[in-house]
């Protein structure tokens, strides 16, 4: 039985959270923790949301960046489908210019067949990375080829999922495996479903082309706040009806992190600031530790970039957190919040998540 897609886009809302509550994973590794220690987490995080009610985990394409560990969200994906069962996994996401779209099919077919029926895939146009490095991953001068070309590459992605090229098209007798393909040949009993898509964005370009093409859309409000509205307000006004939904459908990004006392929460945000500094100067490195971050001597420019950028992450002790996230949810509309917690050590991200959950009643809590 195909599953039904209105039920794979649209959550469940738990206990007294506003809408579905979801997670985006960074896969951020902190100074004097390796890459295997932050996978490690990743498997953690996801086993805690699935069993905390989170609706979806999703992990996000970057490249060349020594603090985040997420350069192959399939790779990742696969390892999280051989541990957890219900928890929809997905690209948050993946940035189909770096690809090829055949072989993004592949990859997510692949998936699909691993965890039937609760794989997302979530394509974006940016490179998530530098240009240099983008320039290194797509193997062309012109990093603007990638985006401009990114309607024509997603449907050509949507025509290898679906097998359905026309007659006379040259990829006609191509087919992404696994994949419908399957199921129609001769003794074949593949399953006829594929993974959703999303448009991811952070302005208003793919959140137009998701509502014309009646797609769901995620905004990344966690690194591009002032756009949240109006891209919201332009996805729904653009959106036309399709065979995957009557009505439109919006998550946000949202940057949150809860711990147990409020200074707590303000020194890991500190520290996950510097981080973003470095980043945003040519500095990537490892986030470093709150002590570190304590001890840094911010130019009168850094605290403005901090105090900016702060503004926008939702810390504090749960209920602060749980507050900020209903004030957001009621400003924006957005359908469901898909919160990312950026902290040095992974036991803070996974406590974050815990007392959020904690705070709405979600289901599998202690008390229970």
């Amino acid at each position: 039985m195909v599953a039904d897609p209105h039920d794979e886009i649209r959550g469940t809302v738990h206990g007294s959270a506003p809408v579905p509550l979801s997670v985006l994973d960074l896969v951020t590794v902190g100074a004097g923790y390796t890459a295997s220690d932050a996978l490690r987490t990743t498997v953690d995080l996801a086993r805690l949301a699935e069993r905390r009610g989170y609706h979806r985990y999703w992990v996000a394409e970057h490249h060349s960046m020594p603090g985040v560990a997420s350069s192959s969200p399939a790779v990742i994906l696969a390892h999280l489908a051989a541990h957890t069962e219900r928890i929809r996994l997905g690209s948050g996401g993946v940035m189909l210019p770096n690809h090829a779209p055949l072989v993004v099919a592949e990859q997510f077919g692949t998936l699909e067949a691993m965890a039937p029926g609760r794989v997302d895939l979530g394509l974006g146009r940016a490179p998530g990375t530098d240009g240099a490095t983008a320039a290194a991953l797509r193997r062309a001068d012109r990093l603007d080829e990638g985006a401009d070309e990114f309607p024509q590459q997603l449907g050509e992605l949507i025509r290898f999922l679906d097998d359905d090229f026309p007659d006379g098209h040259p990829y006609r007798r191509i087919h992404a495996v696994p994949g419908p393909v399957q199921g129609t040949s001769p003794g074949g009993v593949q399953s006829p479903h594929r993974p959703p898509i999303w448009l991811l964005g952070s302005s208003g370009f793919s959140a137009q082309l998701a509502g014309m093409l009646g797609l769901p859309f995620a905004f990344a409000h966690h690194f591009s706040a002032q756009n949240t509205l109006p891209a919201l307000e332009l996805y729904r006004e653009s959106f036309r009806p399709s065979a995957v939904l009557d009505e439109p459908y919006a998550l946000i990004g949202v940057s949150a992190l809860a711990a147990d006392e409020e200074r707590e929460a303000r020194r890991q945000v500190m520290a996950a600031a510097l981080n973003m500094i470095r980043l945003r100067t040519g500095r990537p490195g490892l986030v470093p530790t709150p002590e570190e971050a304590e001890a840094y001597s911010f130019s009168p420019m850094e605290q403005d970039f901090i105090a900016s950028w702060n503004a926008n992450v939702i810390h504090g002790t749960a209920d602060e957190v749980r507050a900020g996230l209903d004030d957001l949810q009621k400003r924006t509309g957005a359908d469901e919040l898909m919160i990312t917690a950026n902290a040095h050590s992974g036991e803070v991200r996974v406590r974050s998540y815990e007392l959020i959950a904690d705070a709405y009643g979600l289901p599998g809590g202690t008390g229970e």
